[in-house]
Parts: structure tokens; C-alpha cells; sequence
């Protein structure tokens, strides 16, 4: 049997993984009430094809005629009175009104007659409608018409129906024999209002003619389905659109045969064989044994009919499509044992339709619900989710473009006029888009008489349809006659006015109304004009007349780091958000292009207002009436308009998706209505229309809100608990809803709930239900809901119950169905590793959808949204399962939440590196390779940096829009202050960092690497003191010793006066500059990486403490105050004068030298070293051609009659400095950089680059020696960094006689730098040489970028066996094109017991490409040969040259293509 058989058989069932109307999971195609309706089921075959994709799965039976019973056919609308007369349909039209349709079945050469008739009564009502021929969409308007009939547009004809009582009656009459059904809508053109088919139009077919006698078999049937799908495009169709398709091919056949074709001649030719009959029915005597020909003998519509009793009796499970194929080859071989007694078919046709056919069912089928209880993970390439997509926060220049003030329209320059007129304050004033037209809504109170003013530039006579709310905002009243302007109309509780026009040089139309001075709340309108009703987004428009509070703000600061265009308009607008959800959904999509505009900050903004909202900070109804499906119809909207954007611009999807799940996902297929609607079904069918049901019901009808899904919920577990109340107040204070709450509603709660014991199995099914539709408008991120919205389901109206329909999502990935449904049956399994594999595989089949334009993509977004949030609440729920668990485990947890936030993030390339790095170190440890702790820590260092910038940039980009929104709309602070902290706890970054802390001294211990990194081993005494910064304090002066606990630590600053310890949680490199200099100054510097040992040393603040370090610890313990001055030797006295002096250095008479010239006198150390390198080191170490610019020439230049000018305010700003203003130095670094270039000093370093063998910038255009210039520039002008500024103060040195040499080399473009300390500079062990390694270029590792470098040791008697200390975790690298470099070198580096070395810059021509660094496939990490090579090389070349200088050494030097060069090498200090 082929495949396709099996999925013919179970078409619709487990692999659309449906949902039923009661919410539960169902196969689609076995919903017969009993066996007896399985034929007919099977007459219809809906279940013997399936359109999906680009393929139509069809039967085609090579059966004999004979084998098949045909069935007399006469296609009909579903609902039949009399089979062979009339057609009858009924339509629910909602609240109650129901539609009836009989259609005649006519003789031949007869009129179809079609009745209509409705429970709906109105003078008004008509029936707009066309007729449908075959292969044609377009309305056809027949000739015949009943009388009253109107053609509308000529696209459709209008018929009035005939009003008799309580009911509307409507005959038509259809003579065209081409026509084959009506298509119709029924309007209620006096009250607006149209009735839909569930948003469609209602179709009727006409009964066919002069054919009822023929017959068709199935298998041709089917063959012109899909001829008809193929010439239609092979569109995928919804489950009613196939059964449409499959009756109108068995029409086109019933044609045929009625015009003399033959049953034979259809099927030659629509299976292109001329005789298809010669087979004859074998006997059921001719063989015992059923061989492979004997299994055709069953016809397969028997063999349906076996297997629908067969699933039946196993429980009706979701069968896998394996399983599908085995249990139709299971059904026919029950049959063909059936045969093999005996059974004819015919008898065997009248057993299986009474059931009474042996079928054995597995067990198994019934107990177990998923054919697996593990899935089996994709290798997916991590690469595929990369994102680089970086948003761009707006600049103030955008910004002001943005908020520029457009010309006034004509509306509102005829607004601005009245205001100037009247003078009057004004208690509302609106304006409303009206597509491309306005309209303006002034409410004034002039002499304590309310007054409301219309405008609008609507070109056509426009009439205003208006109320009065008195009692109910939206309500709708008739006005009293002394309100009526002139020439006004009352009609049924309403008032139409007609617009007039106003002075011509405003071109608007206007009226004017007069209210009075009675206490109405406002007024609700619609307009019409030219026939047609204008609504404001499909609901009725309504002006408040209460004066808008003024709300009390705090200090809202300048907005600074937000878009305060939009927030200010945000702010302006909530008075009228404030009127109800649809309101507040509505403005928010009003502003979506400008928040567009103003990019990631205005984006922002949004998110921040909708997370207010949802958070309860703001409020979410006030005295306004609104119907859940137009909140939902508002919801759809703004989601739509988000889904868009998302599309078109990708750098934004991460704040898009937490505006989205702040929403809610709305409703399609009028979902928000049925929320009205079912609780009035629970009440009716569960006997609870009083009390706090009821009490719920009014609030339901008057606005509904997402706290209605906690309601429902604490009402469930009521029940669950055996009615325990207590439980239901602990649901719902648990969610945030207290009684006080419940009582501040429009409708306010007042009752608890109090049901009978006999409801109880009747209120599960019916609020479980209801938490379905809840959800489905409410809820953005609940998975159920969210997978059904994906997977399509139907809940049919009753009685005056609208119906739903949600299509399936096409082109979701195959066994996605499955996949989900595994999900679902294991999300509440407390072995949580399960499910975390099956969401993550869930999200990755998703991911690739997700970048694709599709009409459903929000529906896929909120899906994604809630997989996604599933994972933390799975991972939360699992922490106890960890608590005993070994390293491994927690390791793949990590990699999975990793995972999860990295198909979250724009932005993810370093998280994708993390989860690489995490997967190299698994395979490390099922490898027992002795180094996976160790390159695990390095790792987990590198995620937390991940996590500290992801938690920064939400920082930036939120909290200052919290801050300024939250002033204006009256927030409470507390709300305020941890808005972002909150939005980064709701997602996978604190679930990745709690697991984080968990492994940690897992990796600790097991590396023994103990609880610190002692970078400088000093004693010290001194009273403690808390920074979050060390950067913030460099430049104070601490008068009495003190040991700083900074949170943060770069490497790049100063240790302030008076500072005896640093202790961070920080990890700067061992040879950072604060590294050397806490050395050089005897400062105790130590890295405690035990959050326990860090928290009670900020506890002992203001406290007086001894530390003792070791090489790996620190001890620590109070002192009393008299212990201080035995310790007082080793604090340094600001007061005491220094030994430190500068000699200034004179001009040369060059302006550049070779590196065989360089002196003392001209050059600094950095120089002189380099050359004195050439031709002493080994062969295989390799030595940059340097020239350099001599000491002087930056003060020549400055002198030279070019610089006149720079010279001048040069001097002006050096005298403003030295009164201690530091401002200055910013200023006298950019005035430096005006200098003009002598063209003798052009022409001397061409000549001696050119002659050294580099190459001279200038032969590559004029540009580019403007870019060298600019850079020699920029190392003179680092002589005023405010850090080598107060490094030179500190130790009194006179800052005028600091003279800066430039060196000048040729870039190597690394591989990898290397620092070498040639004396271990933590132990102090000369035996021993310690050395860091970073990818790329070395400024990484002396400059302040993040992370760790590799760090190693090796003994100096065995320079080929390194030692590795730790992995590196720098997650930046820097990379350069061949380039030159400019190096400082000034005479205060040469100076013994002062670090003069990294505070100067050197600058590139060319800037550098900062790449994110993959350690997964580093050969220095994987490939241990290599790098037991690299590491040595490196620790030769270091012991060389300590040799050549008999003195330890400060080294710098690069990797390239294996070769090691060395760049300069210093004292080490």
C-alpha cells in the first residue's frame, strides 16, 4: 500500500495537532457521533485527500468497477430538510437572531426559488447579494429581480426585505441555469449595521438540475479535486474550503454525465487508461493464504471505515504518521480474515457498519499519549541564528528633525482661531484622523455652560448622528430639544445635524452645539456622508465633557537618552487612554510611526508606556463601556502595525517582541466577542447567574482585562481545592488582585464565589474552556493558547454564540505539530531537561519563519514569545533538580538557556560564542580532558561580561525613558527605579546567571584556582571603603590608609593618594596598567571571585582591617586603631616631597632620525631598547624597522610661524589649567591637533622611513599623509590624558618638562600579541616567567578592554614546558590592515620607580576592526601542540632577552603566521 493511502485515511488528524472547542487535543476526522454515520462520512470523503504545501495527497484505487458500491449523489447546502425537493441552511447572525435559507430543487426547465427568512426585524433591512458561475469570483447581477430591488455600484444588487412581526421574509427567484449558488450579506441600512458570515459572505448553493439520477464513484471524484487544486495554483485551503472543492468536482462529473458521458469514458480520460475494467472480483474461495494481489480485494472505503473503529477502541490517540500507515494495513487485515471465513463484502459491509469486525488494539496506544519521552535534537549549526543587527539610538539632530512642527491644517488652524475667539477654558479638545481627512472636537465651558464645537475639512455634506451619555460614558441618549442646533432631527433615541460651512478662508465644515448647564458625562456620535457611516476604527466616536485632571508631576528632569518628543504626546494622550483598553490601543498604534521614526528611543518609549500599562501603574478603565471584540479589533491593529515594522526592520525585533508580549495578542474570528458571550453560557449551564458570577458577568460586559484571566484561574483552582476559598484568594493575591482591587472596578467585584458541590466536573470543563478565549486576547505568552492560535482550531456558536474559526499557519516545518503537542503533554513535568530540549527544538524550527514576511507572523511572534518564556518558568522550576547535580548537567542548563537567549536577542553574536565556548567545554569534560574546568571558568567569565553589556545596554536604552515618563504620568517611584531591572528578570539573563553562580565554584574548586587571584601580594591595613567605580575615585587623595572594595575595575586607571589595597570582583590582566602600577606602589591588588567572601567585606564598611596575602588568598581580620600605626610605614604621605625629577629635553636639529641614531638625548627608552634589540637577539625573533620624530620636535613645530596661532591659545589654556581647572586638558588636546606640519619635517621622515625600507603614507595620495599627521598629532596631544596628567601630579613631577618622542614602525598584523614579565609579578619568583596572551592586537591586553588574556607560567629551566593558568575570556579582538603605527616614547618612561609606560597613546594610521573573538575554534585553545609551541616560543624569546639585558624585562611583542616579533621591551617594574 502506498503511502499516501495511510494519509488520505487520517487526513486532519495528529499531524494538524487541532484543538477542539473544548480546548482538548482531537483527531479531526473521526468526530462521528457512531459507526452508522461513517459511511456517510465517507459518501462525502472529506477524509480522502488533504491540499497541503505545493502537494495534494490523493487515493487513486486500481480497483474494479465492480469492487465499489456507487451512491447517488445530489449536491446539497449541509443542512437538508428534504433531500429531494429543498436545500435548507441556517446562519447564526449573533446575539440570538438567527437567518434561515430553503432553497427549491427545481424539475427540469423550472425556476429556483430561495426563501429567506430571519428573526431580525427592522424597517431598513435588505439583502445585498450577487450570484456565483462556475470558475468565476466575480458577482453575476441576474435579470430577474424582485421588485425594490437597487444595483449597488453595478457590483451588487440590494433587495429590501418584507417586515412581518418579529421576522423579515425575502423571495428570490433565479432562471439563469449558469448560476450555481448566491452569494449575500444582510445590512441594517438605518442602524449601520452589517451581518457577516464569521467576517465572510454567507453563500447558498442552488440545488442541480436534471442529474439526480447519476452517480460518480469516489476515486474520480478525487482525480478532479486535484485537477481543479492544480489549475487554482495549489492554494492551501482551510478544511471547509476543501470540502467546497471536493463537492464542486463531484459537480463538474454529475455535468458530464448528465450532458452522456459514461462512468468509463470519465475515467479514461482522467486517469488516461482506456479500460480500467477488465479485472474481475475474485472469489473469496479462491485462497486460504492472503497474498500481497489478495489484500486488494478489500475495498478501501471499508477499509476507512475498519480503521476509524480501530482508533476508536484504542482511545482515540495521536498517532504518528508511522503509526497511521501501520493501522490502515492493521484495519485491512481484520477485513481480510473476515474474508477468509467466508464473509462475503456485502456482508462484511452491513458487520463493520454495526461493529461487529474483530480488531485487536495495542494496549499500549491507549495508556501512552507521545510516542516518545525524549525528542531527538537537530545538530543545529549555532551560525544559523547568528544576528548582527545593532540598533542605532536616534541623535538629537533626528531628533529635532523629528519633532519639527509641521504647517497647521486647515482644521486646526480653524481650532486655534475659535480658542482666540471664545477665550473659554477648554475642558477636551480632540482631534481624529479620518483617513486622509480630519476632525476636530472643541468641548468648552463658557459662563458655566458646556458647548461643543465640530469641525472638519470633509469636502462632502456631512450629517453628525449624536447622544447624550448621562449616566454611563458611551451610553447613548436622546438629547433634549433646547440642545438641538437648527434644522436638527430627532430619531430613535438619536439626533442627526447636518455640518454647514464656515468661513471660506478656513475651508471646513462646523456645527456648534449647546449642552448646557446640565451634568452629562459626554457625548457619543458617528458621522455619514454620501450613504456611507464613519466610525472612528470601527467604534462609535465619544468626547468626554469632565475637564481633564491635571496631573501632579514630579521633577520629569530634560528627557535626556530618550525621545521626549513622543513620551511628552504619550503623556498628553493618557487622559484619553485612560477611558479603556481599545482607547489605549488604539493612541499606541496612532504613534507607532512616529515611535518608528525616532528608532530604537522612540521604540522604546512605547515599550515603556504598554509595560506601565501592564504592570497596573497606569489605569485601565475609566467609566467607559467598551465590547471585547472591539478591544480585541484595537489589539489586532497595534499588533499588526508592530508585525510590520518587525518585517522592515530588523534591528528593532527584540524591543518590538516586549511590546508585543506587554499587548496581548488580540482576536481574530471574533474571539473578543465570545468573552461576552461564553460566561453567559458557564451561567446558564452551571446554574450560577447570581453573586459574585454575576458580579464578574457586568464586569465582563462593561470591560474586560487581563486581570479577568487571574479571576478565571483563581475560580478553577476554587474548584480544584474542593471550594476551599482560601485558595482562591491566594491565586488571585498572588497575581497582584487584592480585594481592593476587585471593589475599584467600573463593576466592581463585591462577592466571593459559592457554588455547589454538584457543579463541580461542570465548571472545570466550562472555565477551562473560557481561559481559552481569556488567553487568547489577554495573554501574549501563553503557550496553549498561542500554539492553538498556530495550529488552527474551531469553536462553533450556539445559540446566539458567534463562532470561531482559526486557520492552521501554512508552511510550518514538518512534525512541528508533533513537536508542540510533545510540549504540551511534558510542560509541567518536574524533570524539566525534557522540555527544555523541546522548546529550545521548538524555537529553532521557528527561527527561520520568524525573518520571512507572512499575514500571520504576529501569531508566530507571540508563539515564539511564549516558548521562549516558557523556558525560564522550566528553568526556575528546575533549579531543584540541580541542587545534587554534577557539573555536566549544569553545564548543558547553561548551554541551553544560552541558547534560548540567543534566538531572543538582536544583537547575539557574543552570546552565540558563549554557547560555542560552552559546547567545546562539554566535549572537553566527557573527553576528561584535564583542562575543561579551567577553560569552562574562562567561559563562564566571558557569559557574565555577556550578561553585565546586555543589562547595560537595557539600562541605556529604558530606564532613562522609566524616568522621564514616569515623572510626567505620576508613577510610583519604586515602580520607576527597577523598571529595567524588572524587564531583564523577566527574561533568560538572570535564570543564565543564577546558574551561572551555581557552577562557579564548581569550576573553582575543581581548577584550583581558590577564591582569589592575587595580582599584587602586599600587606596593608587601612579602614574600608565601598565604590562602585575605581575610575569614579582615581583622582581622590584618602586621607587616612584605605582598602577599596570597587566594583569595577578596567586596568586603565590610577590608584588614588592614600589607597593601601584594591579589592574587585573585576578581572583585569595581571599586566593592565593598574596591575603594574599597584605593584610599582606596594598597594595590595587582589580579584575575589566568591560573591559570599565579597559581600562581607562590603559589609565591613567604615571598618579598620589587616590583609595578608598569600600567592592564591587573601586573609582578612579587624584590628583596633592602635594596631594602625605599626602599618603606618607603608602608607604614603602625600605631603612628603618626591624624588622623582624630569630633565627637559632640547631640540636636535632633526626633525626625524633612524633607529642607528637614536640617544638618550633624543629619543626615550622605548626607542633605544627596540635598537638595541637588532642583530643580538636570536635569528627567529623578529625585530620592526623604526624611525622615529626626536624629543623637541613637538615644541619646534608648535614655534614654527605656521602655528602662531595654535601656540597662542596653547599658552592661555596651560595658564587656565594650572589653576587646577581640569576642563581645560579636553581643550588643549583638540587645540594640539590643529598643528600644521613644517615641510621640512615632511620631507626628513620621508627621507629616513624611505631609507629604513617603509613604506612613506604619502605615496599613497594626500589624504593619506593627512591621516599619518593627524596620528602624530594625537600622540603629542596624550601628554594632557587626564590619566598620565594626574599620574605626573601625584609623584610631583614637573608636567612642562615631560617631552614626547614619537617612534614610528610598521604594523604587524597579529595573530596574537603577548606581554612577557620575565620575573613572575604575582609570587615575585625570578625563577619563573609569567606572560599573558591575547587574539589580535596587543592594545587589548594593555588597554581597557574586558575580559581575561591566556595567562601562563614557565620555568626557566624547562622553557618548553608551559604551564597554562587560565584560558582568556576577552571577547574582543583587534585587527589591522598593513598600516603604520606612531608610538609614544617620552623621557617619563625612563625614570626607576615611577610606571611612566601605557599612559601615552599610540595611534594607528589606519583605526583597527574590532572582531568578536570564537575560542571553539582558536588553535592556540584546541590545538594543544600548537599551543605548547606558541607558549614556548614566546618563553624563549623572553629568557633571551632578560639574558641580553642581565636584568628582568617588561616585553611586548606579536605572533604572525607563527614567526614571533618583538616590539619593544622595558625594565620590568
Amino acid at each position: 500500500m502506498s503511502s499516501s493511502v495511510g494519509h488520505n485515511l487520517f487526513n486532519q488528524s495528529l499531524l494538524q495537532g487541532k484543538l477542539n472547542s473544548s480546548g482538548t487535543s482531537a483527531n479531526t476526522l473521526f468526530q462521528a457521533a457512531c459507526v452508522n454515520q461513517v459511511a456517510a462520512k465517507i459518501r462525502k470523503s472529506p477524509a480522502l485527500k488533504k491540499f497541503s504545501g505545493n502537494n495534494l495527497i490523493i487515493w487513486k484505487p486500481k480497483l474494479a468497477m465492480g469492487s465499489r458500491r456507487s451512491v447517488a449523489i445530489i449536491p446539497h447546502a449541509v443542512l437538508t430538510t428534504d433531500s429531494t425537493t429543498e436545500v435548507a441552511r441556517k446562519f447564526n447572525l449573533g446575539g440570538g437572531i438567527e437567518l434561515q435559507v430553503n432553497v427549491s430543487a427545481p424539475t427540469p426547465g423550472s425556476i429556483t426559488q430561495i426563501d429567506f427568512q430571519t428573526t431580525y426585524s427592522s424597517d431598513s433591512l435588505l439583502l445585498h447579494w450577487g450570484g456565483i458561475q462556475e470558475g468565476k469570483e466575480k458577482w453575476v447581477l441576474p435579470s430577474r429581480q424582485p421588485d425594490g430591488t437597487k444595483a449597488y455600484k453595478n457590483r451588487a444588487l440590494r433587495t429590501p426585505f418584507s417586515k412581518s412581526g418579529s421576522n423579515s421574509f425575502l423571495k428570490l427567484e433565479i432562471e439563469d441555469p449558469a448560476i450555481q449558488a448566491i452569494e449575500f450579506l444582510i445590512f441594517d441600512e438605518s442602524n449601520n449595521r452589517w451581518f457577516k458570515n464569521n467576517g465572510n459572505n454567507f453563500r447558498v448553493n442552488l440545488a442541480m438540475k436534471e442529474i439526480s439520477n447519476a452517480s460518480v464513484p469516489e476515486d474520480l471524484v478525487q482525480v478532479q479535486a486535484y485537477l481543479r487544486w492544480e489549475r487554482k495554483g495549489k492554494q492551501m485551503y482551510t478544511p471547509e474550503q476543501e470540502k467546497e472543492e471536493y463537492e464542486a468536482a463531484r459537480t463538474e462529473l454529475l455535468e458530464e454525465i448528465a450532458r452522456g458521458a459514461s462512468v468509463q469514458e470519465l475515467r479514461a480520460r482522467l486517469t488516461r487508461k482506456s479500460d480500467a475494467g477488465d479485472t474481475k472480483e475474485p472469489s473469496h474461495h479462491d485462497t486460504k493464504e492472503p497474498s500481497h494481489h489478495d489484500t486488494k480485494r478489500i475495498p478501501d472505503d471499508l477499509v476507512q471505515i475498519q480503521a476509524y473503529i480501530r482508533w476508536e477502541k484504542a482511545g482515540k490517540p495521536n498517532y504518528s504518521p508511522d503509526q497511521q500507515l501501520m493501522e490502515f494495513e492493521a484495519a485491512r487485515e481484520d477485513l481480510q480474515m473476515e474474508l477468509q471465513k467466508g464473509t462475503s463484502l456485502d456482508d462484511i459491509r452491513k458487520k463493520i457498519t454495526k461493529g461487529e469486525i474483530q480488531a485487536k488494539v495495542a494496549k499500549q496506544l491507549r495508556s501512552k499519549k507521545y510516542r516518545t519521552e525524549r525528542i531527538q535534537r537537530k545538530k543545529w549549526d549555532v551560525m544559523r541564528i547568528l544576528n548582527k543587527y545593532a540598533a542605532k539610538p536616534v541623535d538629537a539632530v533626528d531628533e529635532q528633525h523629528l519633532t519639527t512642527r509641521k504647517a497647521m491644517t486647515p482644521v486646526e488652524v480653524f481650532a486655534k482661531a475659535k480658542e482666540e475667539q471664545d477665550g473659554s477654558p477648554v475642558l477636551n479638545r480632540s482631534i481624529f484622523k479620518l483617513n486622509d481627512k480630519e476632525l476636530l472636537v472643541h468641548v468648552t465651558k463658557p459662563a458655566g455652560k458646556t458647548k461643543v464645537l465640530l469641525a472638519t475639512d470633509f469636502s462632502e455634506p456631512i450629517t453628525l448622528h449624536w447622544a447624550i451619555s448621562k449616566n454611563q460614558a458611551g451610553e447613548w441618549s436622546e438629547p433634549s430639544s433646547h440642545m438641538l442646533p437648527l434644522g436638527s432631527v430627532s430619531q430613535n433615541g438619536a439626533v442627526e445635524t447636518q455640518f454647514t460651512s464656515a468661513a471660506s478662508t478656513h475651508k471646513v465644515q462646523s456645527l456648534e452645539i449647546e449642552i448646557g448647564e446640565d451634568s452629562f458625562k459626554g457625548m457619543p456620535f458617528v458621522l455619514q456622508s454620501a450613504g456611507k457611516w464613519i466610525k472612528n476604527k470601527g467604534s462609535d466616536f465619544y468626547i468626554d465633557f469632565a475637564e481633564k485632571p491635571k496631573q501632579v508631576q514630579q521633577d520629569a528632569g530634560d528627557g535626556k537618552g530618550t525621545s521626549k518628543a513622543l513620551l511628552d504626546k504619550i503623556a498628553e494622550k493618557e487622559g484619553e487612554a485612560q477611558k479603556s483598553f481599545m482607547h489605549r490601543f488604539n493612541i499606541a498604534a496612532d504613534l507607532i510611526d512616529q515611535a518608528k521614526d525616532a528608532g530604537e528611543l522612540g521604540l522604546a518609549a512605547i515599550l515603556v508606556w504598554m509595560r506601565f500599562m501592564a504592570t497596573r501603574q497606569l489605569i485601565w478603565n475609566k467609566n467607559y463601556n467598551v465590547k471585547p471584540r472591539e478591544i480585541s479589533r484595537a489589539q489586532d491593529r497595534l499588533t499588526d502595525m508592530l508585525q510590520s515594522i518587525y518585517t522592515s526592520y530588523p534591528q528593532y525585533r527584540e524591543l518590538l517582541r516586549l511590546i508585543m508580549s506587554t499587548v496581548g495578542r488580540g482576536g481574530e474570528g471574533d474571539v473578543g466577542q465570545r468573552i461576552r458571550d461564553e460566561i453567559l453560557v458557564i451561567q446558564r449551564k452551571n446554574e450560577c447567574k447570581g453573586g459574585m458570577m454575576e458580579e464578574w458577568h457586568q464586569k465582563l460586559h462593561n470591560n474586560t482585562s487581563p486581570d479577568d484571566v487571574v479571576i478565571c484561574q483563581a475560580l478553577i483552582d476554587y474548584v480544584k481545592s474542593d471550594f476551599d476559598i482560601g485558595v482562591y484568594w491566594e491565586t488571585l493575591n498572588k497575581n497582584g488582585i487584592t480585594k481592593e482591587r476587585l471593589l475599584s472596578y467600573d463593576r466592581a467585584i463585591h462577592s466571593e464565589p459559592n457554588f455547589r458541590r454538584d457543579q463541580k466536573d461542570g465548571l472545570l470543563r466550562d472555565l477551562g474552556n473560557y481561559m481559552r478565549t481569556l488567553k487568547a486576547v489577554h495573554s501574549g505568552a501563553d503557550l496553549e493558547s498561542a500554539i492553538s492560535n498556530c495550529m488552527g482550531y474551531r469553536s462553533e456558536g450556539q445559540g446566539f454564540m458567534v463562532g470561531v474559526q482559526i486557520n492552521p499557519i501554512s508552511g510550518l516545518p514538518s512534525g512541528f505539530p508533533d513537536l508542540v503537542q510533545f510540549i504540551l503533554e511534558h510542560v509541567e513535568d518536574k524533570n524539566v531537561e525534557v522540555l527544555l530540549e523541546g522548546l529550545l527544538e521548538a524555537r529553532q524550527e521557528l527561527w527561520p519563519l520568524l525573518s520571512k514576511s507572512n499575514n500571520r507572523l504576529k501569531d508566530l511572534l507571540f508563539l515564539d514569545i511564549a516558548l521562549d518564556s516558557t523556558v525560564r518558568t522550566a528553568i526556575e522550576r528546575g533549579y531543584e533538580e540541580l541542587n545534587n547535580a554534577g557539573p555536566e548537567k549544569i553545564m548543558y542548563f547553561i548551554s541551553m538557556v544560552l541558547e534560548n537567549l540567543a534566538l531572543s536577542s538582536v544583537d547575539n553574536e557574543e552570546f552565540i560564542y558563549c554557547l560555542k565556548g560552552w559546547n567545546y567545554a562539554l566535549s572537553m569534560l566527557k573527553s576528561q580532558n584535564n583542562h575543561w574546568a579551567l577553560y569552562a571558568k574562562s567561559v563562564l567569565d566571558r557569559t557574565r561580561l555577556a550578561l553585565a553589556n546586555k543589562a547595560e545596554a537595557y539600562q541605556r536604552v529604558l530606564q532613562p525613558s522609566a524616568e522621564y515618563l514616569g515623572s510626567l504620568l505620576g508613577v510610583d517611584q519604586w515602580a520607576v527605579s527597577i523598571f529595567t531591572e524588572e524587564i531583564i528578570r523577566a527574561g533568560s539573563a538572570a535564570s543564565l546567571s543564577s546558574l551561572l553562580n551555581r557552577l562557579d565554584p564548581v569550576l573553582r574548586k575543581t581548577a584550583n584556582l581558590g577564591s582569589w587571584q592575587v595580582i599584587s601580594p602586599v600587606e596593608a591595613v587601612g579602614y574600608v571603603v565601598v565604590v562602585d567605580e575605581l575610575l569614579a575615585v582615581q583622582n581622590k587623595s584618602y586621607e587616612q590608609p584605605t582598602i577599596l572594595v570597587a566594583k569595577s575595575v578596567r586596568g586603565e586607571e590610577e590608584i588614588p593618594d592614600g589607597t593601601v589595597a584594591v579589592l574587585t570582583p573585576d578581572m583585569p590582566d595581571v599586566l593592565s596598567h593598574v596591575s603594574v602600577r599597584a605593584r610599582n606602589s606596594k598597594v595590595c591588588f587582589a580579584t575575589c571571585f566568591d560573591p559570599n567572601i565579597l559581600s562581607d567585606l562590603q559589609a565591613k564598611k567604615g571598618r579598620l582591617l589587616r590583609l595578608k596575602p598569600t600567592s592564591a588568598d587573601v586573609i582578612y581580620s579587624e584590628v583596633r586603631e592602635d594596631e594602625l600605626a605599626d602599618a603606618s610605614s607603608t602608607f604614603v604621605n602625600e605631603g612628603a616631597p618626591s624624588t622623582l625629577s624630569l630633565v627637559r629635553k632640547k631640540f636636535c636639529g632633526r626633525y626625524a632620525i633612524s633607529s642607528e641614531e637614536f640617544t638618550n638625548e633624543v629619543v626615550g627608552a622605548k626607542s633605544r631598547n627596540i635598537s638595541y634589540l637588532k642583530g643580538k637577539v636570536p635569528s627567529w625573533i623578529g625585530i620592526p624597522t623604526s624611525v622615529a620624530l626626536p624629543f623637541g620636535v613637538f615644541e619646534k613645530v608648535l614655534a614654527d610661524e605656521l602655528n602662531k596661532e595654535v601656540a597662542k591659545n596653547l599658552e592661555i589654556l596651560k595658564r587656565k589649567l594650572k589653576e587646577e581647572d581640569f576642563g581645560y586638558l579636553k581643550e588643549i588636546r583638540e587645540t594640539v591637533l590643529h598643528l600644521a606640519a613644517p615641510r621640512q619635517l615632511v620631507q626628513e621622515l620621508r627621507t629616513k622611513m624611505q631609507g629604513s625600507g617603509m613604506p612613506w603614507p604619502g605615496d599613497e595620495g594626500e589624504q593619506r599623509w593627512k591621516q599619518a599627521w593627524m596620528a602624530i598629532k594625537k600622540v603629542w596631544a596624550s601628554k594632557w590624558n587626564e590619566r598620565a596628567y594626574f599620574s605626573t601630579r601625584k609623584v610631583k613631577l614637573d608636567h612642562d618638562f615631560l617631552c614626547m618622542a614619537v617612534l614610528v614602525q610598521e604594523i604587524i598584523n597579529a595573530d596574537y600579541a603577548f606581554v612577557i614579565h620575565t620575573t613572575n609579578p604575582s609570587s615575585g619568583d625570578s625563577s619563573e616567567i609569567y606572560a599573558e596572551v591575547v587574539k589580535g592586537l596587543g592594545e587589548t591586553l594593555v588597554g581597557a578592554y574586558p575580559g581575561r588574556a591566556l595567562s601562563f607560567i614557565c620555568r626557566k629551566t624547562d622553557l618548553n614546558s608551559p604551564q597554562v593558568l587560565g584560558y582568556p575570556s576577552k571577547p574582543i579582538g583587534l585587527f589591522i590592515k598593513r598600516s603604520i603605527i606612531f608610538r609614544s616614547d617620552s623621557n617619563g618612561e625612563d625614570l626607576e620607580g615611577y610606571a611612566g609606560a601605557g599612559l601615552y597613546d599610540s595611534v594607528p594610521i589606519d583605526e583597527e576592526e574590532k572582531v568578536v573573538l570564537d575560542y571553539s575554534t582558536d588553535p592556540l585553545i584546541v590545538d594543544g601542540n600548537f599551543r605548547q609551541s606558541i607558549l614556548s616560543s614566546i618563553a624563549r624569546a623572553g629568557n633571551a632577552i632578560e639574558e641580553l639585558y642581565g636584568s628582568p624585562q617588561d616585553i611586548e611583542g606579536v605572533i604572525r603566521d607563527g614567526k614571533l616579533y618583538v616590539v619593544q621591551t622595558r625594565p620590568q617594574m
